[in-house]
């Protein structure tokens, strides 16, 4: 079964975070709540009841649930073992339920985990009986703890082993230039997972700096471009907007700064006025690093929205 959906993957390399204990790590290891369209009986109000019950189990045992979509997902599959009319006036109908649960890699359809409960439910009519059951499906249960844990184990034991793969492929984007790519594929890296997450952190540093470099000579050029075409306040505006948006980090800082000293020479010489742009600035290392976290984390984030990505479950039930 297979679902489209926009990728949001929320960014986990963080620089000043590496030495979290590992009850934080754990729940930095995020999971997305999916129910398939394929599901026995489910409407899109009952699918909608599933997903935040799935949310709620694994929060209750130690992981975090994306704000997005990730890789590694917890979704069900409902059968219907029973539905009888009850002997009772009036009639209503009694549905029994075998819910099975499975925490695994959605995007490349390899199942790590699963546990079933049997749930019952009465209503006036189907709809009703089958969301009474779903409304039985107990979220902070003890017998979910293993499950959840093999699941965490198992994304754990992902990343250690395609580490090497995961880092080439980052280091293959980058060398094409496509460095939003590179920096999507290591944000995918949970810090929980410490030694490839470890590993992670320098090579996203290299590749963010190779990223705020290309952007620096584009954001400089358009920069250049508004201010010949306007040597004026106007000129100026819109030549800062560019400006703005230069990493003090980037290679052609000091030259942007240059040119910005340039524009403010030329307005206060013609214009006798100040001009009151300054570029960005970091006051020390400690801001600089979670400015660039930040920035990471958001040209990450951008590229994920851009992405489509198939989730599949074939074979899982």
């Amino acid at each position: 079964m297979k679902k489209i959906i926009s990728t949001v993957f929320l960014f986990c390399v963080a620089f000043v975070n590496a030495q979290s204990n590992q009850s934080d790590a754990a729940s930095l290891i995020e999971l997305t709540s999916y129910v398939s369209d394929q599901v026995e009986g489910i409407t899109e109000i009952a699918r909608n009841n599933l997903e935040n019950k799935l949310s709620q189990i694994v929060t209750a045992n130690g992981m975090g649930v994306s704000g997005g979509d990730s890789r590694f997902i917890i979704t069900a599959n409902i059968v219907v073992l029973s539905k009888n009319i009850t002997p009772t006036a009036p009639p209503m109908q009694a549905y029994t339920l075998e819910v099975n649960l499975y925490i695994g890699d959605g995007m490349e359809g390899i199942k790590f985990s699963s546990h079933s409960v049997t749930l019952k439910g009465v209503g006036e009519n189907e709809t009703k009986a089958y969301m009474a059951a779903l409304r039985n499906l107990k979220t902070n249960d003890p017998q979910y703890q293993t499950f959840v844990n093999k699941g965490k184990l198992k994304i754990v034991e992902f990343y250690n082993k395609k580490c090497d793969a995961i880092i080439a492929e980052a280091k293959a984007y980058a060398m094409k230039g496509q460095y939003d790519a590179g920096l999507y594929k290591l944000s995918s890296i949970p810090v929980a997972c410490k030694e490839c997450y470890n590993k992670a952190v320098p090579i996203t540093k290299v590749i963010y700096k190779q990223q705020i470099d290309k952007e620096c000579k584009s954001y400089l050029a358009n920069a250049k471009t508004s201010w010949v075409g306007n040597q004026d306040q106007y000129g100026a505006t819109n030549a800062s907007e560019y400006l703005a948006m230069i990493d003090p980090n980037a290679s052609c800082y000091k030259e942007a700064q240059a040119f910005s000293n340039q524009i403010a020479a030329k307005i206060l010489s013609d214009e006798k006025r100040e001009w009151n742009f300054r570029m960005k600035v970091y006051q020390d290392d400690v801001a600089s690093e979670k400015a660039a976290l930040k920035a990471a984390r958001d040209i990450s984030l951008a590229y994920a929205k851009s992405e489509n990505v198939y989730y599949t479950v074939v074979g899982w039930w």
